[in-house]
């Protein structure tokens, strides 16, 4: 009796513990990684690293100095190889980060070459490689998925133009800052998530004092609902013709005042003579390029020039360009690739077509096509985000509804500032379409005298 009693009192707790962490690997992976996860994983590296590393290559020979004072001071007559001495090392709530100091004759493509390795080796989910500077990198390691269920980090990037979009596959957060990536193009499928990704885009930047420009091709049935927001909307490629004319008159005038105060930045100005920043967003940028008839030939010829100026000169003026489209190749017409050139940052998520991920990514990062190509249906919002440096990496967009954000565009409209040269485009606040009003059944009598 005393010996059932016994496991009943440990055997309990021990079930409904594991019973806890199977359920909060499940449903809560962040506490599942915080209490189970991240001690396993740091015992497992304390206790296989050097052996890791060996069987990965990622040792070396020790130097003549090393290998002389192990033999004649420290008497063993073995040498081992030398792997990547560890600096630092920390746990946070969806992974590991360790930085390594790279022995000589070893560098971070060594490293990232190995990371499927390293990634079965320690049990985690993903490890990326990411050069801290010379002769250091940070292995950035997470516990689980951070992608499925995307849970934005508390602390974030901050900066005049810097707004958070979405979560890298590594747990740090996806932020597009204008001041280093001026212009950028964001392509994806139907159902793919660019449109979630734009909504969480205007929902930053509506908080910032800056002015956004809008053309939707598409009658609007996008950007409509951020009218309150908006300085100009374009819902017509007629309207787009003249709003992308005003937009290069407001550049060329920003340029005259650069000229006038000798400085060759709109950041170098003094505040009080600072334009405010304009982004303007291209929903559908394959409406600009595509004709029905001769006539509107010269209209499209003249937008993609314009827009092209805008791409090549506009970043010092302080006006920026965000292009979307369903589709992007050089078949769209003349002017594409050119304009293409111009778009620092590149966002493509699931697409319908090899030709659209080359045109996309092809370019900046050849391996990344293979990725966009793989992303699966079921999982909207996730995307490969890259820049012309080279680099890439995967990441998806939280969920925000249309709702949600244009009623935060609705809550910032008194930051949205006039712009003069483009004021004849200033969208009229939408008509909300909420319940109708009750009807009296009883119809009132006048009253009588």
């Amino acid at each position: 009796m005393t010996d059932l009693a016994t496991l009943w009192e440990v055997g309990l707790p021990l079930a409904g513990t594991a019973g806890g962490l199977g359920y909060a690997k499940v449903r809560a992976p962040r506490v599942f990684w915080s209490l189970a996860g991240l001690p396993v994983a740091t015992t497992r590296f304390a206790l296989t690293y050097r052996s890791t590393m060996d069987v990965c290559g990622l040792t070396v020979q020790p130097s003549r100095l090393r290998a002389f004072m192990v033999r004649n001071v420290a008497r063993r007559p073995d040498v081992q190889p030398v792997p990547p001495k560890v600096r630092r090392f920390r746990g946070t709530s969806t992974g590991l980060r360790v930085t390594l100091r790279l022995p000589a004759g070893l560098e971070p493509a060594d490293v990232m070459a190995a990371s499927e390795r390293l990634r079965h080796a320690w049990g985690v989910h993903s490890v990326t490689v990411v050069e801290t500077k010379p002769g250091f990198v940070e292995l950035r390691m997470t516990g689980y998925d951070v992608l499925r269920k995307v849970r934005m980090p508390r602390q974030q990037l901050s900066g005049p133009m810097t707004v958070p979009v979405a979560l890298r596959e590594d747990g740090t957060t996806f932020v597009r800052d204008y001041l280093k990536v001026p212009h950028a193009l964001t392509l994806g499928a139907n159902q793919s998530g660019k449109s979630m990704y734009q909504r969480n885009l205007i929902a930053g930047l509506a908080r910032l004092p800056v002015a956004l420009v809008g053309i939707d091709c598409k009658r609007g049935v996008e950007h409509r609902g951020y009218a309150p927001r908006l300085s100009a909307l374009a819902i017509t490629p007629e309207e787009a013709d003249g709003l992308l004319d005003g937009l290069v008159g407001e550049m060329e005038e920003r340029f005259d005042l650069l000229s006038e105060h000798g400085v060759a930045d709109l950041w170098a100005l003094p505040d009080h003579l600072r334009p405010v920043p304009v982004v303007v967003l291209v929903d559908e940028v394959a409406e600009l390029f595509l004709v029905a008839t001769k006539k509107d030939e010269e209209r499209r010829d003249r937008m993609v020039t314009q827009l092209i100026r805008l791409g090549q000169m506009a970043r010092a003026a302080g006006i920026f360009l965000e292009v979307c489209g369903q589709r992007f190749g050089s078949d769209l017409g003349k002017g594409a690739t050119a304009l293409r050139a111009q778009l620092t940052g590149r966002t493509v998520h699931r697409v319908n077509d090899k030709q659209t991920a080359e045109m996309g990514v092809g370019d900046i990062a050849p391996d990344a096509v293979v990725t966009v190509l793989t992303i699966p249906p079921d999982r909207p919002g996730v995307a490969v985000a890259g820049d012309t440096s080279g680099g890439w990496s995967r990441i998806r967009t939280p969920h925000l509804t249309a709702a949600e954000a244009a009623a935060i565009c609705a809550a910032h409209a008194h930051l949205t500032p006039d712009l003069p040269a483009v004021a004849a485009y200033r969208p009229a606040a939408p008509v909300s379409v909420g319940e109708p009003e009750p009807v009296p059944l009883v119809k009132p009598a006048p009253a009588t005298a």
